[in-house]
């Protein structure tokens, strides 16, 4: 007879970061495929990883995945007996269906029938249980964070790697003279390049109109870092705005991050529709590019596959950052060319790997920033500065004179473009694999992504660092002319 196996509610998935992946899937959603058996096998580096990563409530959770697998391995050994002793029971039961069966024999039928039916019922509560415990470790796995690239400082602490239109020995003559009009929001005013206040009557704190050169200055960005991305080989493709929540999940954006600051607008549903799939703004195009190829098998000749999406992004944790919160640094709503590709992750395959992509991303990158002219730096990120689905990621900075403090140029540079290695994070979590070629095994391709544009950010610094303040003008890179008309300078 099998042991009964008591009913239990694992309190190990009460996970204390809110998630979409509880959300209504639609049909055509894939099914996520987290390596549970590295996890399991690793729970010490992954744990560490977590406390690594700002993610401190999720470093006991590898533990818990192998816990809850040895107990699933427990219960698959009961069932074993258990699944046996059921077909030997039935097939006594339905040899005393013969009529040529002894009487005597007969007798033992109820007994039979009531230890087969007694087996049913635990085997089943032991399924149940099985079932349960299988999607508590999904839920769990799918919760935590990449492992970090041996690239990545440990810590809080960014490395520099190197500068662009920068000598530290010799900075720009503004920063001994800090001045607080050389300030977009003063320059763009002034020019009549932006309109904040009727932003603000239209939509909200975190908005803002481009008027008049302001606007084909964002279009002049666009059309330029989309010809610099072009001849590096990225395929342009105009994504769509609103996805399925599930798919910014899996791409490593949550409705709130590590430090619970809102990342995602969820589109309301009415009361009607709480049954259908939830969708969501996409906070970069790296969301809609990522499921381009979800659910789908990639045929390793056509990779490495490398996408520049032009869109609008949503991003909801505007104003939460002090400084940031002023002008166009932070806003709610903006225009970005992001960069998106896959490459094969087979160690047999001739193909550009997925590091290679990342250099030719920061490649693409800082010629368009060296072109604009704008003085930069080049920063290898922290772990506690990693997104979820990101191994490593490399930022760079610009300088804006509207941001000097009291500590010099410390508080001055600031994010204009990021690059990141997801290895197979997002593919494992969208079902995009690699079938053929010289790996007979069928596996995850290893994505990457990067900003080409953030137009708002390099808007902002064009205006602060090519401001002429005797002229009264903004002297546009030579690069953008051709997007301008063929004019020089921007005002009087």
């Amino acid at each position: 007879m099998m042991r009964p196996f008591s009913q239990r509610v694992c309190i190990y998935c009460r996970l204390s970061r809110r998630s979409f992946a509880s959300a209504v899937r639609p049909p055509t959603a894939p099914k996520p495929s987290p390596d549970i058996k590295h996890i399991r096998q690793n729970p010490e580096i992954y744990s560490q990883n977590c406390r690594d990563r700002n993610y401190p409530s999720h470093a006991d959770y590898p533990f818990k995945i192998q816990q809850l697998s040895n107990e699933l391995r427990q219960i698959d050994q009961q069932l074993i007996p258990s699944r046996s002793r059921i077909k030997t029971l039935e097939k006594s039961i339905g040899r005393l269906q013969n009529p040529a069966t002894d009487p005597k024999e007969k007798e033992q039928e109820p007994a039979l029938r009531a230890e087969a039916q007694q087996l049913k019922e635990q085997s089943l509560a032991l399924t149940n249980l099985s079932s349960s415990f299988t999607e508590q470790i999904n839920e769990l796995a799918l919760s935590l964070p990449n492992l970090s690239s041996s690239h990545t400082p440990v810590g809080s602490e960014a490395t520099l790697v190197e500068y662009l239109n920068f000598d530290p020995q010799s900075p720009p003559s503004w920063v001994h003279n800090p001045d607080a009009s050389r300030s977009h929001v003063a320059i763009g005013s002034t020019l009549g390049l932006i309109d904040f206040a009727s932003a603000a009557t239209t939509t909200g704190w975190g908005w803002y109109f481009l008027i008049g050169d302001g606007a084909i200055l964002e279009q002049a960005l666009i059309q330029y870092s989309l010809s610099v991305a072009r001849r590096h080989g990225w395929s342009p493709v105009s994504p769509p705005s609103i996805v399925y929540s599930y798919v910014a999940d899996a791409c490593g954006f949550q409705p709130r991050d590590q430090n619970n600051e809102q990342q995602i607008w969820a589109i309301e549903q009415a009361e009607k529709d709480k049954s259908k799939p939830q969708r969501s703004l996409t906070a970069t195009a790296e969301i809609p590019l990522a499921a381009m190829h979800a659910g789908r098998d990639l045929d390793p000749s056509t990779l490495p596959l490398k996408l520049a999406g032009p869109s609008r992004c949503y991003r909801a944790e505007a104003g939460s950052r002090g400084v940031d919160t002023k002008g166009l640094y932070r806003v709610h709503e903006f225009t970005k060319v992001e960069m998106f590709g896959w490459a094969d992750n087979a160690p047999t395959s001739s193909s550009p790997s997925s590091d290679d992509l990342f250099e030719n991303l920061l490649t693409v990158q800082k010629e368009i920033l060296t072109s604009l002219h704008l003085p930069c730096r080049i920063l290898e990120m922290p772990t506690t500065d990693l997104g979820a689905s990101a191994t490593r990621k490399r930022d760079i900075e610009a300088l804006f004179p509207s941001r000097m403090r009291g500590n010099g140029l410390d508080d001055a540079w600031g994010e204009v473009t990021s690059a990141s290695i997801c290895t197979d994070y997002q593919s494992r979590r969208l079902g995009t694999r690699v079938r053929g070629g010289s790996a007979k095994e069928t596996r995850f391709p290893h994505t990457v992504n990067g900003t080409a544009m953030a137009v708002p950010r390099v808007l902002a610094a064009i205006l602060e660092n090519g401001w002429d303040a005797d002229r009264q003008v903004v002297v546009i890179p030579e690069v953008l002319r051709p997007y301008m008309g063929g004019a020089e300078v921007i005002g009087k």
